[in-house]
């Protein structure tokens, strides 16, 4: 009998610890919940986590915004022919992508690269529907690697949205559209993200194997192949944000391309449409980089001091230019153009391009015969 109570008591007691404990436990949340509360700090005792299905909805998402951006764009994106002439007549020489960007009236007008129609006898666009036309090109331009044609714009229905690449995020989704390895994987579409912005990229335009520019590109992983050259890289709204240029193709190396940005790429389109060419600022001189003339010459020909290491050496001046008013001489050497160091070739032609104007005057530091002498120089357009 004493045994029966004795258990009984027990069994009290756990069930009375248990209820204070539990009691004592939600004490202390509602005191710790107070004192957060009263130092203006805010708590969430939910610890629930992001279920499995909420991540299938915004994938889901995230897919069908990529089915539509693709969707608005594709009929815009076209195959480029390049046809040459060679010994058994015309031949196709290679083909790239292209956008069309604008219809007016009985005209339509497509921005491609430079490489995609360098030296083309003909050309032919291809649209989305198979269809093939004869197109005309308008102008192109090796610095920036972009061409526009014209073609017919009777078989057009739609234009592509150039959009704008100061929004344009590392990250975000970033889709290519073209025509890899040809017109029999025409429209395909590649997915990945924009992984750098404001890269350069040296340019050999002459063949020399020296860089004859720095073009501005977006690098991204979506997958850019040879025929993909032209086409867009387009974001989640359906607006195109680069034209696709080239890749990285070595053998340690995947998944690295880059796209000319719209911003960087609007302008030329404009100019080349209009006037066949873009306009920049114009010396009227041939250059030589110092760096590539050996210590010895630039010491015994040129008298250059030894502490000049940078600079150009003016190889010719053309008749009736700004060089030839300025009186400009052959072996003069520039080390300076407006206060601004002058490495090489490249660094005063993107100074000249980007900085400087046609019409504007320029102070060069120029040595000659060994003796720095300032000339100032007025730039006209090329």
């Amino acid at each position: 009998m004493l045994d029966d109570e004795n258990k009984q008591s027990k069994k009290h007691y756990k069930r009375s610890g248990l209820a204070y404990g539990v009691l004592g436990a939600i004490i202390a949340v509602f005191l710790i919940t107070t004192v957060f509360q009263w130092k203006g700090i805010s708590i969430d005792i939910n610890t629930s986590k992001p279920t499995a299905q909420a991540d299938e909805v915004q994938l889901g998402k995230t897919q069908e915004a990529v089915t539509q951006a693709v969707n608005e764009t594709a009929q815009t994106v076209v195959g480029i022919s390049n046809i040459k002439e060679g010994p058994r007549g015309l031949q196709k020489a290679g083909t790239g992508s292209g956008v069309i960007y604008k219809k007016d009236g009985n005209q339509a007008y497509i921005v491609t690269n430079h490489h995609v129609v360098a030296n083309a006898s003909q050309l032919e666009v291809i649209l989305s529907d198979g269809t093939k036309v004869e197109a005309q090109l308008k102008g192109s331009d090796p610095l920036t690697d972009l061409a526009v044609l014209q073609i017919d714009s009777e078989h057009v229905k739609e234009v592509a949205e150039l959009g704008s690449a100061k929004d344009v995020e590392v990250g975000q989704t970033a889709i290519a559209i073209g025509n890899p390895l040809g017109m029999e994987f025409a429209g395909s579409v590649t997915k990945g993200i924009v992984s750098g912005l404001n890269r350069n990229i040296p340019v050999d335009i002459n063949g020399d194997r020296q860089p004859d520019w720095q073009t501005e590109v977006i690098q991204t992983d979506a997958a850019i192949n040879p025929g993909n050259s032209g086409g867009a890289l387009v974001n989640l709204q359906g607006e195109v944000i680069g034209i696709n240029s080239m890749k990285i193709a070595k053998e340690k190396v995947e998944g690295i391309g880059f796209a000319i940005p719209m911003d960087v790429a609007k302008p030329v389109i404009k100019d080349l449409e209009n006037q066949g060419s873009v306009e920049r600022p114009y010396m009227g001189i041939s250059l030589q980089d110092v760096s590539q003339v050996p210590g010895s010459i630039l010491e015994r020909k040129l008298n250059l001091p030894s502490d000049v290491k940078q600079g150009v050496i003016v190889a010719g001046v053309a008749q009736g230019t700004p060089a030839a008013d300025a009186n400009l001489q052959k072996y003069d050497v520039i080390t300076k153009i407006d206060d601004k160091q002058v490495k090489s070739l490249m660094s005063l032609r993107q100074y000249l391009y980007t900085e400087a104007e046609a019409g504007e005057q320029v102070e060069l530091t120029v040595y000659r015969n060994g003796e720095p002498m300032k000339v100032s120089l007025e730039l006209s357009s090329q």
